[in-house]
């Protein structure tokens, strides 16, 4: 598979993708040339500067997965990337260290009145007594937006001796209190407190535009603002008079509206500090996004799931902790169901049994569907478009969930209905490395490892049966790498399954079939 590098990122990210994929750096392309190259790649992986358009993502025939090597997305077409099928990520965690510290730096840098003076020293003036500031010690800090940065951002300015006060519609005021910060219940009750206000928050309808004349006539007179987050959250117009009355003494901008951004009315105060969106603009951050898209463009090229996607429902890291050891249990199954039912599967049922049906598994139930699906049709199948080809497919698909477990503590069972008959697997995971384990083919218990290739025989339950697909099995050169045996009652009907090292021809499963006198046999692949 073929990787499309669009812009720089750490050599460190382009080498750990050569690893596995043909890798083509190619800067500076106009749309018009991504358009006309994207067909041939897999993976393509862009910053802020390459736009990936519905014309781009339209013509990436083969594209599976769109990597920003940032944290936000708006270069990408995610609607039309969603439509195709094709994963968007990004690297929500490589600059959040990098914009924390920044944030910081305009507060202080505004307190101190630091590139006013700068300025004026570089003029080879001395106006000391011009640029008196003011301490943060003791003053409050509003954050607006309570996620990985404002966490971040948080604990510097208590370690600055600052009072913080955070208001984020979800976050819970025991999750505040865990932070040793206060918590405010709606922004009106935040922002009168504030002397220095930030907001880290994303681009949303509900966010942009959210201050304007109403929030900042309820802010204290003299209060100074940090946007380190997106262009826009201010409305620029209110933001303006409130510097030209001095309800709002100072602001630090990063981000703009449009960007780049070479002319703004902000430009014309002395107070405000802008910077030209570098709060990412660290080497170590910088370093950071390349490796870590890298990894995430890797895992989706490889079918895994991709953490970081942003068009597919989200799995909290709580949840992903929880329920992330079954994720290849579950594609498991569902791969292994299709290759029993032999059929198109008209319905599913997937029980989830025991500690698993306190979870959210939806995320399972997803991976369930793309193990299925990658055994029956030819289509590109991911984690954003299983649920998607399943509805197309008219599979029903519906869950179970039982606490109650006997015999282990978490189970996961798939019933697959397919040509009028009903199909059974189950699997668990055991020990402290949590090893896969069948322990569920259709009304037999089993207990046998997964591998690559495995064989299931159901047959009379009389001497000699094993015997007889030993010896099939031996003169066709198939190598058994371990057997399990089950059965309902004594003398009646039993099921073999085998783990076999090489993948068994069909005509070598009927000459197995005739000469054991089996039942009905099974090859599944994994």
């Amino acid at each position: 598979m073929k990787v499309l590098v669009a812009e720089k990122i750490a050599d460190s990210g382009i080498d750990l993708l050569k690893k596995e994929f043909e890798v083509d750096v190619i800067t500076g392309l106009s749309p018009e040339e991504l358009v006309a190259r994207i067909p041939a790649y897999d993976g393509l992986i862009v910053r802020s500067a390459t736009k990936a358009t519905r014309e781009v993502l339209e013509a990436g025939v083969n594209l599976k997965i769109v990597g920003r090597a940032g944290v936000g997305v708006d270069n990408v077409d995610v609607v039309a990337a969603t439509e195709r099928g094709v994963i968007v990520c990004n690297a929500p965690t490589s600059n959040i260290v990098s914009a924390a510290e920044h944030t910081i730096a305009l507060m202080l840098a505004q307190a101190r009145n630091i590139p006013q003076a700068n300025a004026s020293m570089h003029a080879n003036k001395w106006e000391r007594s011009k640029f008196t500031g003011t301490e943060v010690l003791d003053k409050t800090l509003g954050l607006v937006g309570l996620g990985r940065i404002g966490t971040l951002v948080a604990e510097r300015a208590k370690g600055l001796g600052m009072k913080v006060v955070a208001y984020d519609p979800y976050i819970t005021e025991e999750r505040a209190a865990q932070l040793g910060i206060g918590y405010a219940a709606s922004l009106d009750e935040l922002l009168p407190q504030a002397d220095f206000i930030t907001v880290h928050l994303p681009k949303t309808k509900e966010t942009i535009g959210m201050f304007g004349d109403g929030q900042f006539a309820k802010m204290k007179d003299g209060v100074r603002l940090m946007n380190t987050a997106r262009g826009g959250i201010y409305q620029e117009a209110a933001l303006i008079k409130a510097l030209e009355s001095g309800k709002v003494a100072s602001a630090g901008i990063d981000v703009y509206e449009v960007e780049p951004c070479t002319d703004s009315p902000l430009f014309a105060f002395d107070q405000v500090i802008v910077t030209p969106h570098l709060g990412a603009s660290t080497e170590e951050a910088q370093d950071r996004a390349g490796e870590q898209i890298a990894e995430f463009v890797a895992a989706g090229l490889r079918g895994e799931m991709v953490s970081t996607a942003v068009n597919i429902a989200p799995v909290p890291p709580e949840v992903m902790e929880a329920v992330g050891p079954f994720m290849p249990v579950a594609e498991g199954l569902g791969a292994g169901i299709a290759q029993v039912a032999r059929g198109p599967v008209s319905e599913i049922e997937v029980h989830f049994i025991g500690h698993l049906a306190g979870l959210d598994t939806r995320i399972l139930k997803t991976a369930l569907l793309k193990g299925l699906l990658t055994v029956v049709t030819q289509d590109s199948i991911n984690f954003v478009n299983a649920n998607h080809y399943a509805e197309q497919r008219g599979i029903a698909v519906s869950e179970v969930k039982r606490a109650d477990s006997l015999d282990y503590v978490s189970l996961m069972v798939v019933v697959a209905k397919a040509g009028g008959r009903e199909f059974k697997m189950g699997a668990t995971l055991i020990g402290k490395r949590n090893e896969p384990r069948m322990v569920l083919f259709n009304e037999f218990d089993i207990d046998m490892a997964p591998s690559a290739h495995m064989l299931f025989l159901e047959y009379a339950d009389v001497p000699g049966v094993v015997g007889k697909v030993g010896t099939a099995l031996g003169e066709a050169g198939i190598n058994i790498a371990s057997m399990q045996v089950g059965r309902t009652e004594a003398g009646g009907t039993a099921l073999m399954g085998l783990n076999i090292d090489t993948a068994i021809p069909d005509d070598l499963l009927a000459a197995v079939e005739a000469k054991a006198e089996v039942t009905e046999a099974w090859s599944i692949e994994l």
